[in-house]
Order: C-alpha cells, then structure tokens, then sequence
C-alpha cells in the first residue's frame, strides 16, 4: 500500500512483460525471446513478411509463458510463437492463452471495415483463437473467435489498418467455464459459453478496449480506453447492461489511449490503472478515489522517447497465500526504493 519494492524478478533470456502472482508464490509471466531478430520494416508498397515475421511487430506480441518460483528458477515455460498479450492459469492447471492465426482467403475479403495505405500490399488478415494446454504443454482445446464474429456485422475500426479483425487483449475464465473476451480492433467485449462454445453476449459500446475480468456470476468488468476520456465499466453478462461505472470529473481527466486495466477488489473498491500515463488509483463505487500511486521507474523506447507506461496492475492482499513465510521488507532494496523516491 506504501508502493515501494519489497520484491523483484529479473530474466536473462526472455524480454518480461505481463505477469500475474500465482497462490503458490510463483510468478507467470508472459515474455519475449531476447534473440528474436528485429521486426521487419513497415514498407507497405513492397510484398508484406511472411506470417512468422509480420506477427514480430504487431502490439502485444510474445513468445513464451514462463512460471518461475520465488527466487527465480524456472519450473515451468511453454512456447508458442504466435500467442500475444494475455494468459489464464486454469483451476485445473491447464493454461489459456490468445493466439494470432490466418484467415482463409474467403474470410480476409469478406470481413469489412479498416482502410490500407496508398498502393499497399495487405498482408493476410488475422484472427484470434483461444488455445488452451496442459501442463506438458499439449493442446487439448482450441476456440476459433473468428467463427463466433460476423464479417459484416463485426467490421474493424476504420482507423485500424486491415492487418489484424480482432487483436484479442484479454480473456477471463469463470468457475463455470465461460470465457470472456476483449477484441480491440473492432470494439467488441463478449463472453463465450464454456458448454456449448456459443456466443453468451457481443457488447459493441467501448472504444479501444482492455482487460475484461469476471467480478460476479452474472458480471464482467472491462476498462474502456475511449477515444478522448476513458471510463471503467461493469456489464451484467444475461442483459447485456452496463451496472456500474467510472468516468473522472472532469471526464478527460481519465484517459490512456492504449493498454491499462482494472482489478476488482476484495472490499468492492477498483484498482484502476491508467496504463499510457503509469499511474494507479483505488476507486470505491461510491467513485471516490482513495489511494494513488504515480509509476517512477523511467524506461526509454528504442527512438530515445521516455515511457513510464504499465501495461495492467493487480493488488495481492497481506494474507493471499503467495506470502506466508516470505520477506516482504523494502528495506532489502532500500537502494532501488530511495532511488525512485520510494522511501
């Protein structure tokens, strides 16, 4: 709650990026290949890379899922060169992750919506299907989210080039099953039926969005980025309704274009984080904003630009189960705190 560093992972052979504490104390974390060659130019009038090549520089692009235990070591990975952004670790140990595929030729003409640059050569459009794998890293279940969506009904933004019908963000998985689904590239949330592989709802009034999680039987929560002023918003699952939400006052106070999330927590209250800007806030559902936290730690893009940016935030309790016996004491890196001006 003080927000200084009590504990850290640090990875030699794989980029990190998204990560989640696991009961156990384990780290799963979502990461690139640090040997990947660098992406191919955007060159839009020549002949576009070749699937394995152009997935490289799309957003959200990863390589490996790599669960680590407390002190670092690694007891489990799994590698799959087309999986991207998000990941869920199932009650039954099985692991869920999006995963970039071709569409077939009649399926790329026929999905509407984006625009192309002046005299380019369009890549294959993509999908997204949902795969999930054991513990030994076989596929027992595959979902094509491309079966589920209508071409026409389900366009890409026009602001989106037509490389990608759905950029899946973000999944969740209920007690039940149910699988529910951000796609980006065409503005849709839905919530797909566990038993019978249907589509439960296909909610088209977010903009950009991120990071939709379960916070009920009947409730998914999503953070909605907006194109001017962004919001968090909590939709009931059977009716299709928005049940709660947040905005700022004034609204454009609140806004981050790209990434960002929201976690609901134990008393009711959201921690929200404003990705682009690297700020976390606690909101109650009375929308009062209790606590805040502004990211300190500066990294640069490769063009030089700083970037303080967090890609989503989770808040783990003083009793979650991952720190009974541990060291949570931020003197151990008094150093990197008084560095940061956490201390």
């Amino acid at each position: 709650m003080d927000g200084r560093v009590v504990h850290r992972w640090t990875f030699d052979t794989i980029d990190p990026g998204y990560a989640r504490l696991l009961d156990n104390g384990n780290l799963l974390m979502a990461g690139s290949d640090v040997n990947l060659p660098t992406p191919p130019e955007d060159e839009p009038t020549k002949p576009p890379p070749p699937f394995e090549l152009h997935v490289t520089r799309l957003g959200g692009y990863k390589t490996t899922l790599l669960e680590v235990d407390w002190d670092g070591n690694i007891v489990w990975s799994y590698i799959n060169r087309f999986q991207h952004h998000d990941f869920v670790r199932l009650s039954n140990g099985n692991t869920m992750v999006p995963e970039w595929v071709e569409l077939s030729d009649e399926l790329h003409k026929a999905v509407r919506g984006g625009h192309r640059l002046p005299r380019e050569r369009l890549p294959r459009l993509l999908g997204d299907d949902i795969v999930e794998v054991d513990p030994s890293g076989t596929e027992v279940r595959r979902i094509h989210l491309w079966k589920l969506l209508d071409p026409v009904k389900d366009p890409i933004l026009p602001s989106k080039r037509r490389w990608e019908w759905t950029h899946l963000n973000g999944i969740d998985v209920n007690d039940a099953g149910d699988i529910a689904f951000s796609a980006r590239t065409n503005n849709r949330v839905g919530v797909i039926d566990g038993a019978t592989g249907e589509l439960k709802l296909k909610f088209t009034e977010t903009h950009g969005q991120h990071h939709v999680t379960w916070v009920g039987e009947d409730l998914i929560q999503v953070f909605d980025n907006g194109e001017s002023r962004s919001r968090v918003v909590e939709i009931q699952v059977s009716t299709g309704e928005v049940t709660w939400s947040y905005e700022a006052k004034p609204v454009h106070q609140f806004f981050s274009n790209y990434i960002s999330g929201a976690d609901r927590l134990w008393s009711g209250s959201v921690l929200v984080c404003e990705g682009s800007s690297g700020r976390l806030f606690e909101v109650t559902r009375n929308q009062e904003v209790v606590w805040e936290w502004i990211n300190p730690f500066v990294n640069h893009r490769d063009n030089g630009e700083v970037a303080v940016g967090i890609y989503r935030a989770h808040r783990y309790g003083p009793d979650h189960p991952a720190f009974q016996d541990r060291d949570l004491d931020p003197a151990a890196y008094g150093n990197l705190n008084r560095l940061n001006g956490l201390m």
